[in-house]
């Protein structure tokens, strides 16, 4: 069974990196930034029981949880997310050991890896969970087992991601985890002609809930809260991460932006957001190391319009009316020839932005890079991909 995010050839990043990037100016055109405006929600459905204490700057968050001797374990381990945090943890001399929970094993870490091979859809897994958790004595669980990209495969992804995730917290109820933290996207807020300019942590999850990518992963979510309101010693931090973009991702947006043309929408530019993969696993390595109960928004700073996403990736857009995009793109998906379900293009006629002061204020969170540097970045390394193999090309 193949890994769950990005392709395995996508390199790591070095665990380095994090310290010596520093911001890039983002030149030419302006960012397109709406003014914010109140979330209307009031409830948030997504927040765990454990996160009512009063928010704390993030230096009042270290704990225990800093503590020498740390033992961290991921699932989706063999994934873009888990190779790269695996890289990281290992130069963390505060970390004792790395627990790899996957199908297959991952292409990175050294002496303090340990692989377990755990199939999460099957029914055992709950007891091997339990007993991996229970020998490595693990105090953090980092669970990243979700797919990146849609698949026809949707009973599959069901049993993955949904009951996978069942499976993984009920095989950690036995064990005495110390920290919970969960992967989920900010996509997941839906993409609405009524959201706001900004969608904060409140807004509740919007997402076509017929479309299995976006109903398991807010299933999980749920899933997740309500292990955090049971396990009273468990604290739960769920990371909504937008897009991610980076020379090393590949995922159904980079293999959108790289069509010839692309197709949009008539009459419609909304505006998009990313997050560089490398502010992305910094955040990750923030909630490891601090204590953040709650719900976080990681996002670049700034957006961009589709039309310049598109513009700056050196493609040109295919404008086409909704009323013939959805029933064309939904044969192509019922075919395997379609990057994504027709549900996806709501995303290219109206907004699903996320706010993320809540991030900044309480974790400490600033992305390096802003949405427009993100995807600038990745657009440099697929060109530099494209020269490569026109050069390796036999004339």
């Amino acid at each position: 069974m193949a890994s769950l995010s990005e392709p395995p050839d996508a390199p790591a990043l070095d665990a380095t990196e994090l310290d010596a990037l520093e911001p890039r100016s983002a030149a030419g055109e302006e960012q397109a930034v709406p003014p914010r405006q109140a979330d209307a929600a009031t409830d948030d459905p997504g927040e765990p029981a454990s996160t009512s204490a009063v928010e704390a700057s993030p230096s009042s968050r270290r704990g225990p949880s800093s503590r020498r001797g740390r033992v961290v374990a991921l699932t989706g381990a063999a994934s873009f997310l888990g190779r790269n945090l695996i890289g990281i943890l290992e130069e963390d001399p505060q970390i004792a050991r790395v627990v790899a929970i996957d199908v297959k094993p991952p292409d990175t870490g050294g002496a303090k890896l340990r692989l377990h091979t755990i199939d999460l859809t099957a029914p055992a897994s709950e007891e091997r969970v339990t007993e991996v958790l229970a020998a490595e004595q693990v105090d953090t669980l980092v669970h990243l087992c979700f797919l990146s990209s849609p698949t026809p495969a949707t009973a599959w992804a069901h049993e993955l991601e949904s009951v996978g995730t069942m499976h993984l917290l009920h095989g950690a109820r036995q064990a005495s985890l110390r920290k919970l933290v969960l992967w989920s996207q900010t996509i997941l807020y839906g993409a609405h002609p009524t959201n706001p300019n900004f969608l904060t942590e409140k807004h509740p999850l919007r997402a076509d809930p017929e479309e299995r990518f976006f109903a398991d992963k807010m299933a999980a979510e749920r899933e997740v809260n309500a292990f955090g309101a049971q396990a009273k010693g468990t604290l739960v931090t769920i990371l909504r991460t937008a897009p991610i973009l980076g020379p090393t991702v590949q995922n159904y947006l980079t293999r959108y932006l790289a069509r010839r043309p692309v197709m949009t929408l008539l009459g419609f530019d909304p505006l998009w957001q990313f997050i560089h993969e490398v502010d992305a696993i910094a955040a990750f390595k923030l909630a490891i190391d601090g204590d953040f109960p709650g719900t976080f928004n990681i996002v670049g700073d700034g957006v961009l319009p589709l039309s310049t996403v598109v513009r700056l990736a050196g493609r040109t857009r295919l404008p086409v009316l909704h009323s013939a995009a959805a029933p064309l793109v939904s044969a192509l998906w019922a075919a395997h020839a379609a990057l994504a379900p027709p549900s996806f293009l709501q995303y290219l006629r109206y907004l699903c932005v996320a706010d993320g002061q809540k991030a900044a204020r309480v974790m400490g969170f600033r992305p390096v890079y802003t949405t427009r540097e993100a995807l600038l970045d990745y657009i440099s390394a697929q060109r530099l991909r494209d020269v490569r193999l026109l050069q390796e090309t036999p004339a």
